[in-house]
C-alpha cells in the first residue's frame, strides 16, 4: 500500500485514526503493529515474514546483549566470567548483523550478483549462469537497518534493552515511516513508545505537513516526471534535452522523497510521534559538504555513525580519512540500489566530498556571491543525478557528454513536446527549493494563509491523483 492511494487515503487511515482514539492508550501501539502488517501486506503478505523474522530476531538479541551487559557489570573485570560474557555480547551482535545484511544481500543484491557474474563468464568465453530473479521486498533497506541499529546501540550501551517486544514491534513496523525512512532509531523513539502526548495542535500539524507532502509529490513530482521520463528515454539526447531532463530529474527526485518524509512525519504527528527531519532545503546548499547535511539526514547520520565513525572516521591519517570516506559513500550509494551506475554515483560524491574535505570543506568557488555557490553546487549535484537516474553507465556517459556540449543531437533541439503544465510545475520547483523555507518551517508558522494554503491544495492533489490513477514513489525500489 502507498499513501498516494485511494485505498488508503479514503479507507485505511481514517480507519486506523478512529481505532487509535477509541481503543484503551495501553492498546494502541498493538492496533499500530497489526495496522503496520495489515499496510506492508497488502502488496505481498508473504514478504511480512522477513520482517516479523528481523524484528522478532533483534529483540531476543538486544535482550540477550542487555542481560550480558548487565551481568558484566557485577563481575570483575579480568575474570573468566567477563571474558565469556563479552564474548557473548560479541556473538550475538555479530548474528544480528549478519543475519540482517544476509537477508539485504539476498533480496537487494542477488540479481546484481549474478548478472555480473554471467557478464564476466561471457566476457571470457564461458557459458553464463542463471538465476530466477528474485524480488526485492518492499522498504526492506529501512527496516533492517533499524532493527539492526538498535542491536548495534544496546551493545555500546546507548540504548536500553526494550521490555516489550508489542513495543519493538510497533518501532520497527510503523507503517508511516516504514517503506522509506525517514530511518529512526530506537532511542529517538524508546520514550514515545511508552507513553507519548496526543494533542489538537500536534494533531493539526501533522494534517498540515502531511498535506504538503502530498501536493509535493502529486502536483510537482510527478509533474515534473513525464519531463525526466521523455529526456532519458532519448538514445542520443542533445544538450538541451540531457539539461532540461536532469533538472526535472533533480526536481522529481527531491519533491517526490522530501513529500513522502513530510507525509511520513504528518502521519507520526497524528499518531503523538515525532520523527526527525529528513530534508533541509539541500538545494540551497553551498558546498557538496553542506548537501549531505541537508539530504536524506537520517541516512547521512545512520552511514557517519554506524560505518565511517566504525571504520575510524578522521581518528587516524589523513589517506586514511579519505579512504573511510570513500568506503562509506561506495557503500551508501550501492546501499540505493544493486547497480554500477548506484556505486559510480557513490563514488562521484566521495571523490567530492574528499576534495572538499582536502580544502577545508571549502569548494573551490567558496569566495564568490552566495548565489554563485548555490547555482555550482546544484549544477555539481546535477551531473550526480544524471548517474542516479541512469539504466546504465553507457546512458550516463551520454547525457553527461551531451551536457557539456558533446551531445549527437542539435545543442539546442528538443524533440518532445513540454506543456503549460509541465513549465508551471519546473518553475514553481525551482521556487520552493530556492525561495521559500522547508515544510517543516512552513507548516509550523501557523498563520491562517498557511493552514488555508494547505487545505486547498491538498483536494486539488486528490483530484490529480484520480486522473492519473498511479503514483509510485521513487525510494520504494531502494
Amino acid at each position: 500500500m502507498i499513501f498516494a492511494s485511494q485505498i488508503f487515503l479514503f479507507w485505511f487511515l481514517p480507519l486506523v485514526l478512529l481505532a487509535y482514539y477509541i481503543v484503551p492508550v495501553r492498546a494502541r501501539s498493538l492496533l499500530l503493529t497489526i495496522a503496520s502488517f495489515v499496510f506492508y501486506g497488502w502488496w505481498r503478505i508473504d514478504f511480512t515474514v522477513l520482517m516479523l523474522f528481523s524484528t522478532v530476531l533483534d529483540f531476543f538479541i538486544g535482550g540477550s546483549i542487555g542481560r550480558a551487559g548487565q551481568r558484566l557489570a557485577t563481575v570483575p573485570p579480568d575474570s573468566a566470567e567477563a571474558a565469556r560474557l563479552i564474548r557473548k555480547r560479541k556473538l550475538v551482535l555479530t548474528l544480528s548483523i549478519c543475519a540482517n545484511l544476509g537477508l539485504l544481500g539476498y533480496f537487494k543484491y542477488m540479481n546484481f550478483g549474478v548478472e555480473s557474474l554471467s557478464a564476466i563468464l561471457t566476457a571470457m568465453g564461458l557459458e553464463g549462469v542463471s538465476w530466477p530473479s528474485v524480488v526485492l521486498p518492499v522498504g526492506i533497506s529501512f527496516y533492517t537497518f533499524q532493527t539492526m541499529s538498535y542491536a548495534i546501540d544496546v551493545y555500546r550501551g546507548e540504548a536500553p534493552p526494550v521490555a516489550s517486544i508489542v513495543d519493538f514491534s510497533c518501532f520497527v513496523t510503523l507503517f508511516p515511516q516504514l517503506v522509506a525512512g525517514p530511518i529512526v532509531r530506537y532511542q529517538t523513539l524508546a520514550d514515545q513508545l511508552r507513553g507519548r502526548t496526543h494533542t489538537w495542535d500536534k494533531f493539526a500539524l501533522g494534517t498540515s505537513l502531511f498535506q504538503i507532502g502530498f501536493a509535493k509529490k502529486i502536483l510537482l513530482a510527478d509533474t515534473v516526471s513525464r519531463i525526466a521520463d521523455s529526456a532519458y528515454a532519448l538514445a542520443a539526447p542533445s544538450t538541451c534535452e540531457a539539461w532540461l531532463g536532469t533538472l526535472a530529474y533533480a526536481f522529481q527526485i527531491y519533491f517526490d522523497f522530501s513529500g513522502y518524509s513530510d507525509m511520513a512525519v504528518g502521519l507520526g504527528l497524528m499518531f503523538g510521534f515525532e520523527f526527525p527531519v529528513n530534508f533541509d532545503s539541500p538545494y540551497k546548499s553551498r558546498s557538496v559538504t553542506e548537501f549531505w547535511r541537508r539530504w536524506h539526514v537520517s541516512l547521512s547520520t545512520w552511514l557517519r555513525d554506524y560505518l565511517y565513525i566504525p571504520l575510524g572516521g578522521n581518528r587516524g591519517s589523513e589517506k586514511r580519512t579519505y579512504v573511510n570516506l570513500m568506503i562509506t559513500m561506495l557503500l551508501g550509494g550501492l546501499w540505493h540500489g544493486a547497480a554500477w551506475t548506484y556505486v559510480a554515483w557513490g563514488a562521484y560524491q566521495g571523490v567530492l566530498l574528499a576534495f572538499e574535505r582536502f580544502t577545508n570543506r571549502r569548494p573551490l568557488y567558496w569566495r564568490t556571491p552566495v548565489v554563485v555557490q548555490v547555482l555550482l553546487t546544484f549544477a555539481i549535484t546535477l551531473g550526480g543525478w544524471v548517474l542516479f537516474r541512469s539504466t546504465d553507465i553507457g546512458q550516463a556517459g551520454r547525457f553527461l557528454s551531451a551536457m557539456v556540449g558533446f551531445g549527437e543531437g542539435d545543442a539546442g533541439s528538443r524533440r518532445f513536446a513540454v506543456d503549460g503544465l509541465q513549465w508551471l510545475a519546473l518553475a514553481l520547483c525551482a521556487g520552493i527549493a530556492w525561495f521559500l523555507p522547508n515544510s517543516n518551517e512552513v507548516a509550523r508558522n501557523k498563520t491562517p494563509w498557511i493552514v488555508i494554503g494547505a487545505a486547498l491544495v491538498f483536494p486539488l492533489a486528490i483530484c490529480h491523483l484520480y486522473f492519473q490513477r498511479y503514483s509510485p514513489f521513487l525510494y520504494f525500489q531502494f
